[in-house]
C-alpha cells in the first residue's frame, strides 16, 4: 500500500508539471517580423498624447496615445499569437498571413500582418494606430519597388478567384434581412443584408481592381496582396484578399459582411 501510495502521488505530481508546461510551439523567424520604426513617449503633451512617426498634413506629427507603439520584443509576441492562430486573436474576423519568402507580395503580407497586430492589440480595433509605427511607410517603400513581374492580368486574378459560395436573397425577413452563409452560436444563420454577397462576376470585377491596385481601391490603407501559387498560404492570402474586398465594396468597410460568404471556412480548411 506504501508502495501504491507514493506511485500515485509521484504520478499526480508529474501529470501536474506536464499540464502546467507550456505548448511548445515555432515562432516566426524574429527577421521577417517587420521593425515598428518608433517607440512611445515622444514630446508628450501633458494630456496623454505624444507625437505619432507620421506628420499629418500641416507637417506635424500626429498625435497618438503615448502608450503607443508597445516595445518590439511585447509587439512581437502579440504577432507570433496572431500568426499561429492564423487570425488576429482580439479580433477573430480578422485573418493573418505570414509567407516567408523575398518576394513583394510575401513582404508586403507580413507588414499587413503587423498592422493588423498594431492595431489590435487589446481587442477588435483596440490598439495603436498606424501612425504609431513606420510600417504604412514601409509598405509603400516595397509597393514603389519595381516588380519582378507584370501586373497580373483580369484573367490570372479570376482564374484563382476565392468562391462566395453563397448567393444574396436567401430566405428574407421581410425588413431588409436575409440567411447569410455561416451559423451563428445558436444554430441558426446569421442575418445580413438581403442584397449581399454580390454576384460571382461583380465580386470579381471588384476583386481584380483592388489586387491591380495593390489596395483597397474603396480603402487604400489596407493592402491587398494576391500571390497565385497553389501553397496553402497563398491560397490563404487570396482569401484575405477577398474578404477585403468583400467588406470594403461601396467604401471604407461599407461592403457585405465576411459571413456572407464561406472565405472564412475556407481559411480554416487551409491552416
Amino acid at each position: 500500500m506504501k508502495y501504491t501510495t507514493a506511485f500515485i502521488a509521484a504520478a499526480a505530481v508529474l501529470a501536474a508539471s506536464v499540464s502546467s508546461a507550456p505548448l511548445s510551439r515555432r515562432d516566426v523567424d524574429p527577421a521577417l517580423i517587420p521593425q515598428l520604426g518608433f517607440h512611445a513617449g515622444v514630446n508628450p503633451t501633458g494630456t496623454g498624447d505624444c507625437d505619432g512617426a507620421v506628420n499629418g498634413p500641416d507637417g506635424k506629427p500626429i498625435k497618438i496615445p503615448c502608450a503607443c507603439p508597445p516595445d518590439q520584443a511585447t509587439f512581437n509576441q502579440a504577432l507570433n499569437a496572431n500568426v499561429a492562430a492564423g487570425k488576429a486573436v482580439n479580433n477573430p474576423s480578422v485573418p493573418v498571413s505570414f509567407p516567408t519568402d523575398g518576394s513583394k507580395a510575401s513582404q508586403l503580407a507580413r507588414i499587413q500582418t503587423a498592422l493588423v497586430t498594431l492595431q489590435n492589440l487589446h481587442g477588435p480595433g483596440q490598439g495603436c494606430p498606424a501612425v504609431s509605427s513606420t510600417l504604412q511607410a514601409q509598405q509603400a517603400a516595397i509597393n514603389a519597388q519595381p516588380g519582378k513581374r507584370a501586373a497580373l492580368s483580369a484573367a490570372q486574378i479570376t482564374a484563382v478567384a476565392p468562391q462566395l459560395d453563397f448567393h444574396s436573397g436567401v430566405n428574407p425577413t421581410g425588413t431588409g434581412d436575409c440567411d447569410g452563409a455561416v451559423n451563428g452560436p445558436d444554430g441558426k444563420p446569421i442575418k445580413i443584408p438581403c442584397a449581399c454577397p454580390p454576384s460571382q462576376a461583380d465580386f470579381n470585377n471588384a476583386l481584380v481592381a483592388n489586387v491591380q491596385a495593390g489596395e483597397a481601391v474603396n480603402n487604400p490603407s489596407v493592402a491587398v496582396t494576391y500571390p497565385t501559387d497553389d501553397s496553402n498560404a497563398s491560397q490563404i492570402e487570396r482569401l484575405n484578399a477577398g474578404l477585403i474586398t468583400l467588406q470594403n465594396l461601396h467604401g471604407p468597410g461599407q461592403g457585405c459582411p465576411a459571413v456572407s460568404s464561406t472565405f472564412q471556412a475556407q481559411q480554416k480548411a487551409l491552416q
